[in-house]
Order: C-alpha cells, then sequence, then structure tokens
C-alpha cells in the first residue's frame, strides 16, 4: 500500500516530464490530487496499479499522465486503451487527454454506442494514439473493421472497473483481455473493492501497487448529510420544497427509473423550475445537449437515473436529491459524491418513504452514521399540493400525448445504461422478437 500524505505535490516533483507540467498548468492543476502524487511515482516506473478512490478524486489524470509520457518517449498508434461503463464518461476521458496531449500532437478516438460507427472506423483509419471505449462498440469494432486489433497495445486501463464487471460487460472484458497483449501495463481504478474487481486484479494485473486514496466507502467531509421521512403521497410536494428552499442552487435530483426522469422534468417545468431530464433512453445527442446545458446553467436541475452518478465531470453541483432510494446502497455513495467535490462543500439530501426505509438503513449502515433530519414543516410543503397535482397531470397528459414511452434501443450499444434500467426495476418484460 502506498503512503498517504503525498497529495499537494507539484507534478514536477512526481517525475512529470516539463510538457506535461506545462499542459497540468493550462488545465488549472497547479498540485496534484491525493491519489495523483501516489499513483503517478509508480505508473511511471513501469508499475501495474489498483487505484481505489472516491469519484472526483482525479483519476483521469492519474492514469492519463504517465500514459502521455511513455506515448512522448515511444510513440505509436494504439498505444493505450481505456475502457469505461458508460458513453459519457468514455467522451469525457478522450476529452481529457485531448487536452493534456494537446501540445505533443496526441490523436484519440472515443468508441461508444449510439454514435455513427463507420464514422469510428474511419478515424480508427487514421490510427489514433489512445482509444477510449465503451467495451460492446469496442467489441464491435475488434470483429468487423478491417485492420483493426489490439495487439500493439502498450497500456490498458480498466476505469470503473466494479461497474465494468456486472454481467452486461463480463463476456465482452473477456474477449477484450484475450486480444490484448500479455505484455502491457494495466491500470484497474475503482470506486469500491468488491470480489470481482479483487478476482479481475488477479487475472490481468502483474504484481500492483495497491493504492487507497479513500476509505472502502466513505463520504467526504466537506458534505452535509441529511434525511426527510416523508409519506410516498406527497413524496414529489416535498422535492419542490426542497427545490424552493435551495432556489438558486445547482441540484441533481436521483430517480430510479428513465420514465420518472421525463415525467418530473415536465412537472418542474410547469411550476417555473429550470430542470431537464438525463436517461439511457434518450439518444446519445440528447444527453450531450441536456449534459452541456446543465453544465452552462441554462438549467439548474438536472433529473437523472444512475447513469449520472459516476464519472460525470459536473464541477459545481450544490445539492443532490435523492428522490427514489437507491436500491443498492454503494450507489449512494455514488450519487453524492457529484456534490462537494474538489474541496467545496455541498447537500445531499435523501426522501425516505415508507416504502424505501430498509434500503435508507442499509445506507446509515454502509457509511457508519446517523443522518440529521432536514427540517421540512409539513404544513409548509402541502402548500404545494395543488399547484404541484395539477401539474403533474398536465405532464402525464402531455406524454400520454407524444405517445408515452419510446422504443428502447439495444443494449449492447448502450453501455450500462440499459442495465441499470433493468437493474433498478425499469422493465421486467423482455423486448417482443420481431
Amino acid at each position: 500500500m502506498a503512503e498517504n500524505g503525498e497529495e499537494d505535490k507539484p507534478f514536477k516533483e512526481l517525475g512529470v516530464c516539463d510538457q506535461l507540467v506545462e499542459a497540468c498548468e493550462s488545465l488549472g492543476w497547479k498540485t496534484a490530487s491525493k491519489i495523483q502524487a501516489e499513483a503517478i511515482p509508480h505508473a511511471l516506473e513501469g508499475k501495474d496499479i489498483i487505484g481505489l478512490a472516491q469519484t472526483g478524486s482525479g483519476k483521469t489524470g492519474a492514469f492519463a499522465i504517465p500514459i502521455l509520457q511513455a506515448l512522448i518517449d515511444a510513440p505509436q498508434a494504439f498505444f493505450a486503451c481505456v475502457l469505461s461503463p458508460t458513453r459519457e464518461l468514455a467522451i469525457q476521458i478522450s476529452q481529457q487527454f485531448e487536452a493534456l496531449g494537446a501540445g505533443i500532437g496526441v490523436k484519440c478516438a472515443a468508441l461508444v454506442g449510439g454514435l455513427d460507427q463507420v464514422q469510428q472506423s474511419i478515424m480508427l483509419g487514421k490510427r489514433p494514439h489512445i482509444l477510449v471505449a465503451t467495451p460492446g462498440r469496442l467489441l464491435d469494432h475488434l470483429s468487423n473493421t478491417k485492420g483493426f486489433s489490439l495487439r500493439t497495445l502498450k497500456y490498458l486501463v480498466l476505469d470503473e472497473a466494479d461497474r465494468l464487471l456486472n454481467e452486461d460487460f463480463e463476456k465482452a472484458l473477456d474477449e477484450i483481455l484475450n486480444n490484448t497483449p500479455r505484455e502491457r501495463r494495466t491500470y484497474l481504478f475503482s470506486a469500491t473493492m468488491t470480489k470481482k474487481v479483487r478476482k479481475l486484479q488477479r487475472a490481468c494485473l502483474r504484481n500492483p501497487v495497491k493504492i487507497e486514496a479513500a476509505s472502502k466507502y466513505s463520504t467526504v467531509d466537506t458534505l452535509k448529510q441529511q434525511y426527510r421521512f416523508i409519506p410516498a403521497k406527497y413524496k414529489d410536494c416535498y422535492l419542490v420544497y426542497v427545490l424552493t428552499e435551495m432556489s438558486g442552487s445547482t441540484s441533481m435530483v436521483f430517480t430510479r427509473t428513465c420514465d420518472a426522469t421525463r415525467l418530473l422534468a415536465l412537472m418542474l417545468r410547469n411550476l417555473g423550475l429550470r430542470a431537464i431530464p438525463i436517461s439511457g433512453q434518450m439518444s446519445q445527442g440528447k444527453r450531450l445537449g441536456a449534459l452541456n446545458q446543465f453544465k452552462a446553467g441554462e438549467s439548474n436541475i438536472l433529473i437523472c437515473t444512475d447513469v449520472a452518478s459516476r464519472g460525470l465531470d459536473i464541477p459545481s453541483v450544490d445539492v443532490v436529491i435523492n428522490y427514489d432510494i437507491p436500491t443498492n446502497s454503494k450507489d449512494y455513495i455514488h450519487r453524492v459524491g457529484r456534490t462537494a467535490r474538489a474541496g467545496r462543500s455541498g447537500v445531499a439530501i435523501s426522501l425516505v418513504n415508507q416504502y424505501e426505509l430498509q434500503w435508507y438503513l442499509q445506507i446509515e449502515k454502509l457509511i457508519g452514521k446517523k443522518l440529521p433530519d432536514y427540517p421540512a414543516p409539513e404544513e409548509e410543503v402541502l402548500l404545494f399540493l395543488d399547484r404541484v397535482t395539477e401539474a403533474k397531470r398536465i405532464s402525464i397528459t402531455k406524454i400520454k400525448e407524444t405517445g408515452g414511452k419510446k422504443k428502447r434501443r439495444g443494449d449492447d450499444e448502450d453501455g450500462i445504461d440499459g442495465y441499470l434500467d433493468r437493474k433498478h426495476g425499469k422493465s421486467s418484460k423482455k423486448p417482443k422478437r420481431k
């Protein structure tokens, strides 16, 4: 285990070359974060790395900087491949590589579902240095794109490894590992250490250095966490009350299903709040559009499923609201990790109804503390009841008029999104065969 307490070191002191130190400075990275300070020196020595770090800890830099430094010394096409469980995270990692490598002419390609496969094949024909991909789409290209292989790969990164190891990705991951050379460096990053991550570590890392930049399941000290026990029938009223109390803040509201994101966003907009949904049911273009609208401050409330709980670079979220309590308590850690990032403070409020109490108690057990009550006098909350009921009725009518639920695209192109919907009770029906 690497020693703690090495954060706040300048990148130069970690052995990073001048070109990349300048690139870090241009991105506003003055000193290394904890995970970067501990991982980069070992990575520069050529060691395999297993890094456990909270979301928002700067782990993309922890693997991108050593890879780019090695690429400067020995430039070649298809030098490194980073696997990510979601499309948005893959695109974001690719952008970070491009920003860090701008001064040295690094070419990156993001291979994700929902975007044109032929265009991606053309990008592969230009022989980029860095690939960032979701497993399903990478496998599609390995099978179908002429002349493309990973035989010369020098670095493989598995980001959010605990998420990459669900049953949706396991088969694809095995095939990808079989198509990469044994003589490679492997970095495995995960927010949580599960049995599957341990198994993967044994299978594909050689004498790795293990770096833990966070306790097993922890939330940062600058995060103020509260809950409110509520009757299920008034959940929407409580949500509107909290958002009104927090008006002016940027908020992420987590729901269990894609349908709920759409309905809640419509309802809130009918009440004059600037809300926008993001979910796995939306096309890739619409998802990135919604994300950019939220980042730009055009909408200050993002209604989302767990697809947005990890990895997305949304720097200034003030409040996370758990409208639905996650059935998997580890998802709570990832959701609330969207706020109080990089030393800033933040607030997380969980609305717990009588049917979700058991899940909520599991969360308290996991984080090892009882959370204080969020003050919300019921008589004040119920002042919203008539307006909320009417706004919801209008929203349901509008959804019915526009054809209700849209057809889902193939899950293999969807990264983890389709899996998350099924996991969280989106639908138990199997799609009809054509």
